[in-house]
Protein backbone atom coordinates (compact mmCIF):
# COMPACT_ATOMS: atom_id res chain seq x y z
CA UNK A 1 0.00 0.00 0.00
CA UNK A 2 3.16 2.81 1.53
CA UNK A 3 4.42 1.83 -2.33
CA UNK A 4 0.91 2.56 -4.71
CA UNK A 5 1.19 5.68 -2.07
CA UNK A 6 4.81 6.83 -3.25
CA UNK A 7 4.15 6.18 -6.70
CA UNK A 8 1.29 8.38 -6.62
CA UNK A 9 3.06 10.86 -4.81
CA UNK A 10 5.86 10.83 -7.75
CA UNK A 11 3.17 10.77 -10.27
CA UNK A 12 1.69 13.82 -9.20
CA UNK A 13 4.65 15.37 -8.12
CA UNK A 14 6.20 14.95 -12.02
CA UNK A 15 2.57 16.33 -13.47
CA UNK A 16 2.90 19.52 -11.34
CA UNK A 17 5.97 19.93 -12.67
CA UNK A 18 5.69 19.10 -15.95
CA UNK A 19 2.96 22.30 -15.69
CA UNK A 20 5.14 24.14 -13.52
CA UNK A 21 7.66 24.38 -16.76
CA UNK A 22 7.63 26.05 -19.67
CA UNK A 23 9.83 26.85 -22.88
CA UNK A 24 9.86 30.10 -24.91
CA UNK A 25 12.07 29.64 -28.54
CA UNK A 26 14.09 32.47 -29.48
CA UNK A 27 11.47 32.63 -32.75
CA UNK A 28 8.61 32.90 -30.26
CA UNK A 29 6.69 35.79 -28.41
CA UNK A 30 4.53 34.97 -24.98
CA UNK A 31 1.93 36.49 -22.51
CA UNK A 32 0.63 34.68 -19.50
CA UNK A 33 -2.85 34.84 -18.36
CA UNK A 34 -4.11 34.00 -14.85
CA UNK A 35 -7.87 32.90 -15.09
CA UNK A 36 -7.71 34.66 -18.46
CA UNK A 37 -6.54 37.97 -17.13
CA UNK A 38 -3.82 39.32 -18.83
CA UNK A 39 -0.64 38.99 -16.02
CA UNK A 40 2.77 39.06 -17.80
CA UNK A 41 2.48 40.92 -21.30
CA UNK A 42 5.88 40.03 -22.53
CA UNK A 43 8.34 36.82 -21.75
CA UNK A 44 11.04 36.67 -22.41
CA UNK A 45 12.76 33.37 -23.98
CA UNK A 46 13.92 30.52 -22.33
CA UNK A 47 12.67 28.28 -19.36
CA UNK A 48 10.10 29.65 -16.99
CA UNK A 49 7.73 28.68 -14.12
CA UNK A 50 4.43 29.13 -13.80
CA UNK A 51 1.50 28.15 -11.23
CA UNK A 52 0.19 24.65 -13.04
CA UNK A 53 -4.11 25.26 -13.57
CA UNK A 54 -3.76 28.51 -12.65
CA UNK A 55 -1.25 30.40 -15.67
CA UNK A 56 -2.04 29.83 -18.79
CA UNK A 57 0.91 30.49 -21.31
CA UNK A 58 -0.11 31.75 -24.89
CA UNK A 59 3.23 31.87 -27.28
CA UNK A 60 3.32 33.42 -30.54
CA UNK A 61 5.23 33.20 -33.79
CA UNK A 62 7.63 36.39 -33.50
CA UNK A 63 9.01 36.03 -37.25
CA UNK A 64 7.97 37.90 -40.43
CA UNK A 65 4.53 37.11 -41.48
CA UNK A 66 2.66 37.58 -44.65
CA UNK A 67 -0.65 39.19 -45.23
CA UNK A 68 -2.12 38.47 -48.81
CA UNK A 69 -5.11 41.14 -49.45
CA UNK A 70 -7.80 40.18 -51.80
CA UNK A 71 -7.98 42.34 -54.86
CA UNK A 72 -9.84 45.68 -54.41
CA UNK A 73 -11.46 48.02 -56.63
CA UNK A 74 -9.91 51.83 -56.38
CA UNK A 75 -10.38 55.00 -58.05
CA UNK A 76 -7.60 57.51 -58.71
CA UNK A 77 -7.20 60.96 -58.37
CA UNK A 78 -9.16 61.47 -62.05
CA UNK A 79 -11.57 59.15 -61.03
CA UNK A 80 -10.05 56.01 -63.29
CA UNK A 81 -10.94 52.94 -61.69
CA UNK A 82 -8.20 50.53 -61.08
CA UNK A 83 -8.02 46.65 -59.47
CA UNK A 84 -5.16 46.47 -57.28
CA UNK A 85 -3.94 43.25 -55.57
CA UNK A 86 -1.10 43.68 -52.44
CA UNK A 87 0.54 41.96 -49.79
CA UNK A 88 2.31 43.42 -46.83
CA UNK A 89 5.03 41.80 -44.30
CA UNK A 90 4.54 42.20 -40.72
CA UNK A 91 5.45 40.89 -37.59
CA UNK A 92 4.90 41.30 -33.64
CA UNK A 93 6.72 44.01 -31.55
CA UNK A 94 4.18 44.38 -28.67
CA UNK A 95 2.98 41.03 -27.67
CA UNK A 96 0.78 42.22 -24.82
CA UNK A 97 -1.11 44.70 -27.20
CA UNK A 98 -1.25 41.74 -29.93
CA UNK A 99 -3.18 39.60 -27.67
CA UNK A 100 -5.35 42.40 -26.51
CA UNK A 101 -6.40 43.61 -29.88
CA UNK A 102 -6.59 40.42 -31.36
CA UNK A 103 -7.37 37.73 -28.03
CA UNK A 104 -4.32 35.74 -29.76
CA UNK A 105 -5.67 35.21 -32.96
CA UNK A 106 -3.48 35.82 -36.14
CA UNK A 107 -6.07 35.36 -38.77
CA UNK A 108 -7.71 38.47 -36.86
CA UNK A 109 -4.71 40.76 -37.42
CA UNK A 110 -4.33 39.90 -40.82
CA UNK A 111 -7.62 41.09 -41.07
CA UNK A 112 -7.21 43.91 -39.35
CA UNK A 113 -4.02 44.82 -41.36
CA UNK A 114 -5.59 44.03 -44.64
CA UNK A 115 -8.54 46.21 -43.59
CA UNK A 116 -6.12 48.95 -42.96
CA UNK A 117 -4.26 48.63 -46.34
CA UNK A 118 -7.39 48.80 -48.32
CA UNK A 119 -8.32 51.49 -46.50
CA UNK A 120 -4.63 53.21 -47.05
CA UNK A 121 -4.39 52.54 -50.56
CA UNK A 122 -7.70 54.36 -51.27
CA UNK A 123 -6.25 56.97 -49.62
CA UNK A 124 -3.03 56.91 -51.57
CA UNK A 125 -4.44 56.18 -55.08
CA UNK A 126 -7.01 58.76 -54.41
CA UNK A 127 -4.41 61.50 -54.41
CA UNK A 128 -2.59 60.48 -57.52
CA UNK A 129 -3.11 60.52 -60.99
CA UNK A 130 -3.30 57.03 -63.18
CA UNK A 131 0.17 57.70 -64.57
CA UNK A 132 1.63 57.85 -61.30
CA UNK A 133 0.25 54.96 -59.75
CA UNK A 134 1.18 52.64 -62.48
CA UNK A 135 4.22 54.13 -63.12
CA UNK A 136 5.52 57.48 -61.66
CA UNK A 137 5.10 57.34 -57.75
CA UNK A 138 4.53 53.86 -57.51
CA UNK A 139 7.44 53.39 -55.06
CA UNK A 140 6.71 56.54 -53.72
CA UNK A 141 2.99 55.18 -53.14
CA UNK A 142 4.23 52.41 -51.07
CA UNK A 143 6.69 53.90 -48.89
CA UNK A 144 4.18 56.32 -47.82
CA UNK A 145 1.20 54.15 -46.93
CA UNK A 146 3.94 51.63 -44.81
CA UNK A 147 4.73 54.83 -42.85
CA UNK A 148 1.19 55.61 -42.73
CA UNK A 149 0.51 52.03 -41.37
CA UNK A 150 2.99 51.79 -38.91
CA UNK A 151 2.10 54.94 -36.98
CA UNK A 152 -1.19 52.99 -36.22
CA UNK A 153 -0.62 49.27 -36.17
CA UNK A 154 2.32 49.31 -33.38
CA UNK A 155 0.17 50.76 -31.02
CA UNK A 156 -3.22 49.45 -31.95
CA UNK A 157 -2.26 45.70 -32.71
CA UNK A 158 1.25 45.61 -31.53
CA UNK A 159 2.78 44.66 -35.12
CA UNK A 160 5.24 46.19 -37.17
CA UNK A 161 4.71 46.89 -41.07
CA UNK A 162 8.04 46.25 -42.69
CA UNK A 163 7.10 46.22 -45.94
CA UNK A 164 3.37 46.32 -48.48
CA UNK A 165 4.27 45.99 -52.07
CA UNK A 166 1.70 45.74 -55.36
CA UNK A 167 1.66 42.75 -56.59
CA UNK A 168 -0.69 43.45 -59.84
CA UNK A 169 -2.53 46.77 -60.82
CA UNK A 170 -5.07 45.74 -63.54
CA UNK A 171 -7.13 48.15 -65.36
CA UNK A 172 -10.93 47.84 -66.65
CA UNK A 173 -11.44 47.66 -70.20
CA UNK A 174 -12.53 51.48 -70.38
CA UNK A 175 -9.48 52.66 -68.87
CA UNK A 176 -7.10 50.80 -70.32
CA UNK A 177 -7.00 51.47 -74.00
CA UNK A 178 -7.01 55.18 -72.52
CA UNK A 179 -3.79 54.79 -70.56
CA UNK A 180 -2.25 53.45 -73.16
CA UNK A 181 -2.69 56.15 -75.21
CA UNK A 182 -1.79 58.36 -72.74
CA UNK A 183 1.73 56.69 -72.19
CA UNK A 184 2.05 56.54 -75.98
CA UNK A 185 1.69 60.27 -76.22
CA UNK A 186 4.20 60.50 -73.08
CA UNK A 187 6.47 58.57 -74.70
CA UNK A 188 6.49 60.54 -77.78
CA UNK A 189 6.49 64.00 -76.33
CA UNK A 190 9.63 62.44 -74.76
CA UNK A 191 11.24 61.25 -77.61
CA UNK A 192 10.59 64.72 -79.66
CA UNK A 193 12.34 66.73 -76.99
CA UNK A 194 15.41 64.36 -77.18
CA UNK A 195 15.20 64.80 -81.07
CA UNK A 196 15.09 68.34 -80.48
CA UNK A 197 18.02 68.55 -78.06
CA UNK A 198 19.87 66.38 -80.66
CA UNK A 199 19.19 68.84 -83.11
CA UNK A 200 19.74 71.76 -81.48
CA UNK A 201 23.71 70.20 -80.69
CA UNK A 202 23.66 69.40 -84.53
CA UNK A 203 23.11 72.47 -85.70
CA UNK A 204 25.98 74.20 -83.47
CA UNK A 205 28.14 71.29 -84.49
CA UNK A 206 28.10 71.88 -88.07
CA UNK A 207 28.17 75.65 -87.86
CA UNK A 208 31.19 75.28 -85.96
CA UNK A 209 32.82 72.84 -88.58
CA UNK A 210 32.00 75.57 -91.40
CA UNK A 211 33.54 78.36 -89.36
CA UNK A 212 36.38 76.16 -88.69
CA UNK A 213 36.44 75.27 -92.43
CA UNK A 214 36.18 79.27 -93.34
CA UNK A 215 39.04 79.71 -91.04
CA UNK A 216 41.38 76.85 -92.55
CA UNK A 217 41.12 77.90 -96.01
CA UNK A 218 41.62 81.50 -95.26
CA UNK A 219 44.90 80.21 -93.74
CA UNK A 220 46.06 78.01 -96.01
CA UNK A 221 44.94 80.63 -98.90
CA UNK A 222 46.92 83.30 -96.82
CA UNK A 223 49.81 80.94 -96.55
CA UNK A 224 49.91 80.13 -100.12
CA UNK A 225 49.80 83.98 -101.12
CA UNK A 226 52.92 84.64 -98.71
CA UNK A 227 54.90 81.42 -100.19
CA UNK A 228 53.73 82.10 -104.08
CA UNK A 229 54.95 85.39 -102.94
CA UNK A 230 58.41 84.33 -101.35
CA UNK A 231 58.75 82.32 -104.67
CA UNK A 232 58.03 85.21 -107.34
CA UNK A 233 59.93 87.65 -105.35
CA UNK A 234 62.95 84.69 -105.26
CA UNK A 235 62.65 83.77 -108.82
CA UNK A 236 62.78 87.71 -110.25
CA UNK A 237 66.07 87.75 -107.70
CA UNK A 238 67.43 84.64 -109.66
CA UNK A 239 66.83 86.12 -112.81
CA UNK A 240 68.24 89.75 -112.10
CA UNK A 241 70.97 88.03 -110.91
CA UNK A 242 71.27 86.44 -114.14
CA UNK A 243 70.99 88.89 -116.11
CA UNK A 244 73.28 91.38 -114.41
CA UNK A 245 75.83 88.39 -115.14
CA UNK A 246 75.68 89.10 -119.16
CA UNK A 247 73.05 91.28 -120.30
CA UNK A 248 73.53 90.09 -123.76
CA UNK A 249 73.24 86.30 -124.10
CA UNK A 250 70.41 86.97 -121.29
CA UNK A 251 68.30 89.30 -124.50
CA UNK A 252 69.68 86.76 -126.70
CA UNK A 253 67.65 83.52 -124.47
CA UNK A 254 64.35 85.68 -124.42
CA UNK A 255 64.01 86.72 -127.98
CA UNK A 256 64.90 83.00 -129.10
CA UNK A 257 62.15 82.15 -126.34
CA UNK A 258 59.77 85.02 -128.17
CA UNK A 259 60.60 83.32 -131.65
CA UNK A 260 59.85 79.78 -130.55
CA UNK A 261 56.36 80.90 -128.92
CA UNK A 262 55.22 83.14 -131.99
CA UNK A 263 56.45 81.16 -134.58
CA UNK A 264 54.56 77.81 -133.04
CA UNK A 265 51.24 77.52 -135.16
CA UNK A 266 51.64 77.45 -138.99
CA UNK A 267 48.52 79.47 -139.76
CA UNK A 268 49.87 82.84 -137.85
CA UNK A 269 50.50 85.62 -139.57
CA UNK A 270 52.45 88.45 -138.38
CA UNK A 271 53.22 92.07 -140.42
CA UNK A 272 56.12 93.50 -138.37
CA UNK A 273 58.50 95.69 -140.01
CA UNK A 274 62.04 94.36 -140.79
CA UNK A 275 63.77 96.75 -139.04
CA UNK A 276 62.41 96.95 -135.78
CA UNK A 277 64.26 95.11 -132.66
CA UNK A 278 62.17 92.16 -132.74
CA UNK A 279 64.39 90.62 -135.85
CA UNK A 280 67.85 92.20 -134.86
CA UNK A 281 68.98 88.77 -134.04
CA UNK A 282 67.64 87.02 -136.98
CA UNK A 283 69.14 89.61 -139.54
CA UNK A 284 73.04 89.40 -138.52
CA UNK A 285 72.85 87.27 -135.07
CA UNK A 286 74.99 90.39 -133.41
CA UNK A 287 73.14 92.78 -131.23
CA UNK A 288 73.59 96.65 -132.22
Amino acid sequence: MRNFFSIGVLFVAAVVVANSLFVVKETERAVMLQFGQLVNSDIAPGLHVKIPWVNTVRKFDARIQTEDTTPERFLTLEQKALEVDSYAKWRIIDVGQFYISTRGNVATAGNLLAQRINDGLRDQIGARTLIEVVAGERDQLMLDLTSELNEATASDIGIEVIDVRVKRIDLPDDVRSSVYERMITERNREAQEIRSRGDELAIGIRADADRQVVIFEAEAYRDAEQIRGEGDAEATSIYAGAFSKDEEFYAFTRSLNAYRETFSSKSDVLLLDPDSDYFKYLKDGVSR
